[in-house]
């Protein structure tokens, strides 16, 4: 019960100002009173009734005396801070002079003593000592408060920036996760095209057989592309296996035209690559380096770490289109499809390169920020 009444009571002087005023101002005279007490009416041996009552009715007047300089302190505080110091010590000056006649004329009232008055200037620089010391605490707990609401105005302003750049973020991150989806699911509809026309081909070659493969297979492929998340990082490995049910589609419409070879570390195998990511490689160098060829071509994945990144490299050795710069050409959906993605995946923390090779082929490099799969 008494813990429950005081908890509002010291909730209420937190944040009432004028509480804590009256509080440091009875505390701080009244701690006066006690100090005059201890340091002058007991090394004098005044004990008396009359003396102890002065030093009690001293404090008293000093609480009156000091009340109107917080309205002239108050009005002070946006002043320039020389005019503030000399306001300031005015005020301490004349309300210092005012409590020195009303101690001197109490104490004499008080006591019978005479001739107190010759001795004012000692009285009255106790007083400025005292007034200064006042003044000295307000300033101090007003700056005190300034930094105070400062502070809080500063974390309110940062828990708000937070709070933008949570919403921010999730907002990008909707955002980018939208992109690769739509980016992803554009490969899709792309191959799907290539495929169905081959399909269709067979078909109208009464190539059943063949025909029938391909559909198979390209049933296990789609099934795989739709049931992995397009946002998510799958391991080498297990990119290379989707990369194999693509291949099995083509070797099924090239038969031995079409040569496959692979050369990848057992370490590069546990990099994390964007889902679906080697396919539209493999179906540009299937377009431009085997189709045209009638001989077909030789297909060859390499991958292997280099420090912190994954080398991942795809050579044809048909045809393939001839390559005058680095960068990818205008033409091909799947090779801008990947280059966006991977964009969208690292930013700039990526290579992504089309070369000629001497064997009249056709190179892509790429070369990813290692991250590794959790086992």
């Amino acid at each position: 019960m008494v813990e429950t009444s005081i908890r509002p009571l010291a909730q209420a002087l937190y944040h009432n100002t004028n509480y804590q005023f009256w509080l440091l101002q009875l505390v701080g005279w009244f701690g006066l009173a006690l100090i005059s007490f201890l340091s002058l009416t007991l090394w004098y041996d005044q004990q008396e009734f009359n003396y102890i009552a002065h030093t009690l009715l001293q404090s008293l007047l000093g609480i009156l005396v000091a009340w109107p300089l917080r309205p002239l302190f108050h009005y002070l505080w946006n002043m320039r801070p020389l005019a503030r110091l000399i306001n300031t010590a005015l005020g301490v000056l004349a309300c210092s002079g005012i409590w020195t006649v009303l101690r001197i004329s109490t104490f004499m009232g008080l006591t019978d003593e005479e001739g107190l008055w010759s001795d004012f200037g000692g009285w009255l620089f106790g007083s400025i000592f005292v007034f200064s010391c006042w003044a000295a605490f307000y300033y101090g707990i007003k700056y005190y408060q300034l930094l105070q609401d400062e502070h809080e105005t500063l974390l309110k302003v940062a828990g708000k920036n937070k709070e933008e750049q949570l919403k921010r973020s999730k907002a990008e991150t909707v955002a980018q996760e939208a992109q690769l989806k739509m980016l992803r699911y554009q490969l899709n509809p792309h191959f799907l095209f290539n495929t169905l026309n081959a399909i269709s081909a067979l078909v109208q070659t009464k190539d059943t057989v063949r025909a029938n493969s391909m559909i198979v297979q390209l049933s296990d492929f789609l099934r795989y592309s739709l049931d992995n998340d397009p946002i998510q990082r799958v391991s080498l490995n297990e990119e290379l296996k989707a990369l194999k049910l693509y291949l099995n589609i083509e070797q099924t419409r090239f038969g031995s035209r079409l040569e496959l070879e692979f050369s990848v570390t057992a370490e590069a195998e546990e990099a994390k690559v964007p889902s679906l990511i080697l396919q539209p490689l493999a179906e540009n160098a299937i377009k431009y380096g085997i189709a045209p060829m009638e001989q077909g071509g030789k297909i060859t994945v390499i991958a292997r770490l280099d420090g912190d990144f994954l080398e991942v490299e795809m050579i044809d050795k048909g045809r393939g289109p001839a390559v005058s710069s680095p960068e990818i050409p205008s033409a091909g959906v799947g090779l801008r499809n990947t280059k966006n993605r991977l964009q969208t995946f690292y930013g700039a923390d990526y290579t992504f390169k089309l070369e000629n090779t001497d064997t009249q082929g056709t190179k892509v490099y790429m070369r990813l920020p290692l991250e590794k799969q959790v086992k």
